[in-house]
């Protein structure tokens, strides 16, 4: 059997599999490039374009407002004095931990960082 994907295997016709391959005496070059499309279909419509501009504006909300919350709640009392940690003390001395703790703060400010870098680097552009 060969590594080559191109090749058919034996007894088997390709256009059974739904496999168009080039013929072997076509090569690759001007004559064979592809026409120019259409500019306008490669544009986005306006329904796809604010889609996308929505779609980047909510993550960056969620960024954000995670991120604040990773910030702030591991600093409260509410995050040892839970339900969940009352139930399970070497849980909570984990978590009780200083550096648990700006571990989360940390992991809080990165994501603040990844929001705001989506909002300052997003362009538009056309489709690929």
């Amino acid at each position: 059997m060969t590594a080559d994907p191109n090749t058919p295997l034996p007894g088997i016709p390709p256009s059974s599999l739904g496999v168009n391959l080039p013929s072997p005496d076509r090569t690759a070059g001007p004559a064979t490039a592809r026409p120019p499309q259409d500019p306008e279909a490669e544009r986005y419509t306006s329904f796809e374009l604010w889609l996308h501009r929505i779609t980047v504006l909510l993550f960056v909300l969620v960024c954000a407002s995670v991120g604040v919350l990773l910030i702030i709640v591991p600093w409260t009392d509410s995050w040892t004095d839970n339900r969940l940690l009352l139930v399970f003390p070497g849980l909570r001395e984990i978590v009780a931990n200083g550096f648990v703790r700006g571990v989360c703060s940390g992991l809080g400010v990165l994501d603040i960082w990844i929001g705001f870098w989506e909002a300052v680097h997003y362009h538009e552009d056309k489709r690929t």
